[in-house]
């Protein structure tokens, strides 16, 4: 990068709760977020918000009768922008981007109107508008009262990293001085668990830990997946609130071998990596904050390609996807968020049934992996 750019501050609503001090109170336990609920008569597991959180979405969602039509992903963006635009101190005169994206998208809301026409053969006025790719930036651009750019994608599960890549670019370009950058996703809907479990990729397991998220000695697929929120604030100079700095950015494309799948090693994960360490040292990254969705074949090819750019340096690995689900598109800053939690207490956040024998003594760089169907990698280095 030819200039550092800073996360000041960052708002999130998943699983662990909805504010920084309930995430890391969250995170300082090994017990995992999971339930079981029933889906198209089989009981299956995700990760939902907590009740404090679920309330919240709902104090938001009566709050404003245009929001009483919008789908969760909408509202889990809203929220998380509202956070981390307050604790940044951007008002709408501050002019700033926004890009948030998400793998799903309206995933609920599609299913109601799906349904709805099916018995029908018609369906509602807002069913077009509210299920739009472009639906979450425009609504959160609504509630900030922003008067920068708007911008939406869907790059699977790197959505948000390629969000904050985008960001990145916008504000080294000079077209920008600031960005709101994330991804949302509220997926916990029949159709898209179904859709997993055609996979072969959900889990099955009955255990303590139900996901087995960076496990490469587990004999079955376990991938379980959480809904939620994550936006980051990005600013250049050197503000006085910076929670981190970004000092490397990498990603690369693989090309298709299979519509899911990455290569054996990883590629794509080779390549992102490379690139985001830069002039790094391999042996100055304390800490990897894994993609790891919890399947067999992913896990372990990422492990592989970690093994292949830090040989014998290879950084204390871990991961979120165990405790609070894989959330698709918001995932990937959702693992910044716990890089910066990590970076700020100086303390590793551990993998209960891993072990932990290489923990860093301090916690200086950070490395976030995010990968989405067909190799679209995503690697960010975070320095506190």
């Amino acid at each position: 990068m030819k200039e550092p750019i800073y996360i000041t501050s960052l708002g999130s609503i998943s699983a662990l709760g909805c504010s920084s001090d309930e995430v890391w109170k969250a995170y300082q336990n090994h017990e995992h977020r999971f339930i079981k609920k029933e889906f198209n008569g089989s009981i299956e597991w995700m990760a939902p918000l907590n009740e404090s959180s679920n309330k919240e979405i709902e104090l938001l969602r009566k709050s404003d009768i245009k929001y009483k039509n919008l789908d969760d992903t909408v509202l889990f963006a809203i929220f998380a922008a509202r956070s981390a635009a307050s604790q940044a101190g951007w008002k709408a005169e501050s002019n700033f981007g926004i890009n948030i994206g998400s793998s799903r998208g309206a995933t609920s809301l599609f299913e109601k109107y799906h349904q709805e026409f099916l018995e029908n053969s018609k369906t509602s006025t807002l069913s077009s508008p509210t299920t739009t790719l472009g639906n979450i930036s425009s609504w959160v651009a609504h509630d900030l009262q922003s008067t920068g750019p708007e911008i939406s994608h869907s790059i699977t599960c790197s959505t948000a990293l390629h969000a904050l890549l985008n960001g990145i670019a916008w504000i080294s370009g000079g077209m920008a001085d600031k960005f709101l950058v994330g991804g949302s996703e509220a997926p916990l809907t029949p159709f898209t668990i179904a859709q997993m479990k055609a996979l072969k990729i959900y889990s099955r397991e009955v255990d303590d830990f139900p996901c087995k998220a960076l496990n490469l000695t587990k004999k079955y697929n376990s991938m379980i997946l959480g809904e939620g929120a994550a936006i980051v604030c990005l600013e250049k100079g050197k503000p006085e609130n910076a929670l981190a700095t970004i000092e490397g950015v990498g990603y690369a494309t693989e090309i298709l071998e299979h519509n899911i799948s990455i290569s054996t090693d990883a590629k794509c994960f080779q390549r992102s990596m490379r690139m985001a360490l830069g002039d790094c040292a391999p042996d100055e990254i304390d800490v990897i904050v894994t993609h790891t969705p919890g399947t067999i074949k992913g896990d372990l090819a990422e492990f592989k390609a970690i093994n292949e750019i830090f040989k014998k340096d290879i950084p204390y690995l871990t991961n979120n996807k165990w405790k609070l689900g894989h959330t698709f598109g918001a995932s990937g800053m959702l693992s910044v968020e716990m890089a910066l939690l990590m970076l700020q207490h100086q303390e590793v956040i551990k993998v209960p049934y891993l072990d932990a024998s290489n923990t860093p003594g301090k916690i200086k760089k950070v490395m976030v992996n995010a990968v989405g169907f067909g190799g679209n990698a995503v690697s960010v280095v975070l320095s506190s």
